[in-house]
C-alpha cells in the first residue's frame, strides 16, 4: 500500500491497553432524515456494490497492518447509515471476511445497526448465522404523526414488526434507539412511544434527545420558523420520566442516553465512553489506536478510488497527547452512571482530576454536581441531568 500506514508511526501497541473494538462503516441510507448530521448519503435504489468492495479491500489490507496484527478485538460493531440497506449476502460476506481477517476474544459481541423497513427475516436470519448476536433497531419514535416530522421512511407497525421478527430470527439481545424533544412532540407522546418499547420487552433502550446539528434540513427549518420544537422543560420532563419509569421496568441506566437490563450493556460503546482504542474502518470512519487517531476520507467516491487505487484512504491524523487524552478520558468517563477511576486515570496518564483541574472539580463538588468517593468521581444525581454542563467545564 502506498502511504503512510499504522505501523509506520510506531511499531508496538502500549501496553496494559485493554483489547480495542472494531467499527464498520456503511454510509447509505434509504433517506436523509431532517435532523441527521452522520456521514450518511441518501440511496433510494440499489447501494453501490463499489463501495462494499473497497470497504471489504481496506478490511484486509488493514489486517496485514504491523500495528493491527498483534491485536484481539472485543468487539465488532457493523453500523452507518444503515447497514441492512445491503442484500443479506453482501452482509454475510462482510461479516465472514472481518471474522476471518482479525483475532477475536472468543465470543466477541457482534453488533448491526438497521431500520424497521430494511430488515425481514431472510436477512436477520442470514445475519445471526453470521454471528451478530446483538441487533439495535432505529425507531426514533412509535408516533406515525412524529416519524413523518422527522423525515422517516418507516411506520410504527413496520418498527414493531421488525422487532417481533427479530426475535423470530433467534436475536435475545435488540437495542431500540428512541428520541424526545422532536418537533411538536408532547411529554404524554413520549410516554406513548416508551410504553410500547417496554411492551415489546427489549434487551437494551438508548433514548436521545434531538440536537440541534449545523447543516442539518431541521436546524434550517427551526431557524426559518418553520418548526418549533419543545421547550427545555418539556424536554426535561420527557427526560425525567424515562428515568423512572425504566428503573421500574428493570433497566439500568449506566450512560447518559442508554438504560440496560442486567448484563445487557453495549460493550462496543463502553469501551468508546472509556476512551478505549478502536479501529474504524469504511469512509468518515476514525480510528483511534495508543493515542494516534486517523480519519478517513468521508466521500465515497474519494474512499473508492483511493482503495483502487492501491492507496490509504485517509483524511487527517494526529498524535494526542497524554494531557488531551486524558481529558477526553474524563469527560466520556464522566457520561457513565458508575464514573471515572481516579487509580486508572492515574495508571494511564500519571494524572488526577484535582491536580489537573484544580479548583475547577473543587467548584462542581461544592455546586453538588460532581463526588470523588472511594477513588471515583462521578455525576450526582443532581448533575446528571446538567452533564453537558458540567463537561463543558472540563474541555
Amino acid at each position: 500500500m502506498k502511504g503512510n500506514t499504522f505501523g509506520s508511526l510506531t511499531r508496538e501497541p502500549r501496553s496494559g491497553e485493554k483489547k480495542p473494538g472494531l467499527y464498520l462503516h456503511i454510509p447509505f441510507c434509504r433517506s436523509k432524515c431532517s435532523y441527521c448530521s452522520f456521514i450518511s448519503y441518501p440511496c433510494a435504489g440499489v447501494p453501490p456494490e463499489d463501495y462494499l468492495k473497497a470497504l471489504l479491500l481496506q478490511i484486509e489490507r488493514m489486517a496485514e497492518d504491523e500495528w493491527v496484527r498483534p491485536r484481539t478485538f472485543e468487539t465488532l460493531f457493523i453500523g452507518g447509515g444503515t447497514p441492512t440497506i445491503y442484500r443479506a449476502e453482501q452482509l454475510d460476506r462482510l461479516i465472514g471476511t472481518t471474522l476471518a481477517a482479525y483475532r477475536f476474544v472468543p465470543s466477541p459481541e457482534i453488533t448491526v445497526e438497521s431500520n424497521p423497513n430494511t430488515v425481514n427475516l431472510s436477512i436477520l436470519q442470514t445475519l445471526r448465522a453470521a454471528g451478530v448476536n446483538r441487533l439495535s433497531i432505529g425507531v426514533q419514535s412509535f408516533s406515525d404523526d412524529l416519524l413523518r416530522a422527522i423525515g422517516r421512511t418507516h411506520s410504527a407497525g413496520q418498527a414493531r414488526e421488525a422487532f417481533r421478527t427479530a426475535r423470530r430470527a433467534g436475536f435475545d439481545n435488540i437495542n431500540l434507539d428512541l428520541m424526545f424533544g422532536l418537533p411538536g412532540q408532547t411529554v404524554r407522546d413520549f410516554e406513548a412511544s416508551l410504553q410500547q418499547a417496554l411492551a415489546l420487552g427489549p434487551e437494551h433502550l438508548a433514548l436521545y434527545e434531538l440536537m440541534l446539528e449545523e447543516g442539518s434540513l431541521l436546524t434550517q427549518k427551526v431557524q426559518q420558523g418553520q418548526v418549533t420544537l419543545p421547550s427545555e422543560d418539556e424536554s426535561a420532563d420527557m427526560s425525567s420520566l424515562a428515568e423512572g419509569l425504566l428503573p421500574a421496568a428493570g433497566y439500568e441506566r449506566y450512560e447518559v442516553s442508554n438504560f440496560a437490563g442486567p448484563g445487557r450493556e453495549c460493550r462496543h460503546n463502553i469501551n468508546y465512553w472509556e476512551n478505549g482504542d478502536y479501529l474504524g474502518l469504511g469512509a468518515g470512519a476514525v480510528s483511534c489506536l495508543s493515542g494516534l487517531r486517523i480519519r478517513n476520507l468521508e466521500e465515497v467516491e474519494g474512499f473508492v478510488r483511493r482503495m483502487n487505487q492501491g492507496e490509504w484512504p485517509y483524511l487527517e491524523g494526529e498524535c494526542l497527547s497524554l494531557e488531551s487524552r486524558f481529558r477526553e478520558t474524563v469527560i466520556l468517563g464522566l457520561r457513565m452512571t458508575r464514573g471515572v477511576s481516579l487509580s486508572g486515570l492515574e495508571e494511564r496518564f500519571a494524572l488526577t482530576p484535582e491536580g489537573y483541574y484544580g479548583k475547577t472539580i473543587q467548584n462542581l463538588q461544592a455546586a453538588g454536581l460532581l463526588e470523588i468517593t472511594d477513588q471515583v468521581m462521578r455525576l450526582t444525581s443532581r448533575g446528571f441531568p446538567l452533564a453537558n454542563q458540567v463537561l463543558a467545564q472540563l474541555v
